[in-house]
């Protein structure tokens, strides 16, 4: 994967032009639950303005944007079918499968590793999203099991082979799982968690080994880098971070986020805000000057926030300086 100037990137080995940033389309997806009523969004939405938000980051150069079937329960594919309306063609849309889901209850009921619903997944979001294929498919379990992916891994091959897919990739944080995808023809990237406070060292040498790229989900630690929640304000009920899961770090039940984390974030302030950056510009601006495989996707909720997101393509990535002070600041 090559970058080919500073603002767009090539998804891994497929030829398939991205803007550097991309928008990720979790919270627009709005509120929904697992069968236990945990809180699986980022709570309450106005649609009109994620609208707007989606076609102002278009007006704005990004040119990638990652959504799943379950954000939700089909709401967030239907929204960003919606906001891209003709101007599909001049973007690269991502979404995943793996996850089932009740969409009138809005309802998380389980998972389904098996080819035959990777197929009925697609069909889905395709009449949801309003296009004929989808640019990059994602496997949504991140524990699936390896003999079993090298089957959904040869499924995607089909549906390359269709028209349906023009690549595919595994959203995991373990680099041994994706590595099953990659020994696939048209595997493009893997998608895992990387931000300044959380680093993946071992994802980020498999891409480059395997000439993937590496999209970067949760690139503002979910909101903590964005610099918002110093006053740690309570967050709605129907937002995850109101109750985290073991798998959401930086959170405590129900007090907003963890003074820990906070203290972290607070001593980058200065290194990521040099050069006139926002804290959110400055942690992107951290993933840029990782890797040149890096592709992150922080999501959004509003005009004022895509604005802010996409104002970091013009500033680029850290200096060297910057990224040898943030390893000090952090004791790595």
């Amino acid at each position: 994967m090559e970058t080919t100037n500073g603002t767009t990137r090539t998804l891994g080995r497929s030829g398939i032009e991205v803007s550097a940033l991309g928008f990720g389309c979790w919270a627009i997806g709005g509120e929904w639950q697992d069968a236990a009523g945990q809180p699986l969004g980022w709570g309450r939405v106005d649609d009109d303005e994620s609208v707007r938000a989606l076609r102002r980051a278009l007006d704005l150069g990004v040119t990638f944007f990652d959504t799943a079937d379950v954000y939700g329960a089909g709401h967030s594919e239907r929204l960003l079918g919606r906001a891209l309306g003709r101007r599909r063609d001049d973007v690269v849309v991502a979404t995943k499968w793996g996850n089932v889901f009740d969409a009138d209850t809005r309802t998380l009921t389980g998972a389904d590793d098996s080819p035959a619903y990777a197929r009925r997944a697609l069909t889905a979001s395709l009449e949801r999203l309003g296009t004929d294929h989808v640019d990059l498919y994602q496997l949504h379990l991140a524990d699936a099991d390896p003999e079993r992916a090298a089957e959904l891994r040869d499924a995607c091959e089909e549906f390359v082979r269709e028209g349906l897919v023009r690549a595919y990739a595994w959203s995991t944080d373990d680099p041994g799982r994706a590595a099953v995808f990659a020994a696939g023809e048209h595997c493009a990237a893997v998608q895992h968690r990387a931000n300044v406070l959380q680093d993946a060292p071992g994802m980020i040498a498999l891409c480059e080994a395997s000439g993937l790229a590496s999209v970067n989900r949760s690139p503002l630690a979910m909101g903590l880098l964005s610099g918002r929640h110093a006053g740690r304000r309570a967050l709605e009920a129907g937002d995850i971070r109101s109750r985290p899961p073991a798998w959401l770090p930086g959170f405590q039940d129900g007090t907003g986020a963890d003074p820990r984390w906070l203290a972290r974030v607070e001593a980058l302030r200065d290194v990521l805000t040099a050069d006139g950056r926002t804290p959110a510009q400055g942690a992107l601006a951290w993933l840029w000057a990782r890797s040149p495989l890096t592709v992150p996707i922080p999501g959004f909720r509003s005009v004022a926030q895509a604005e802010e997101n996409a104002g970091a393509l013009e500033k680029g990535p850290l200096g060297a300086e910057q990224m040898a002070d943030v390893d000090r600041i952090l004791g790595r």
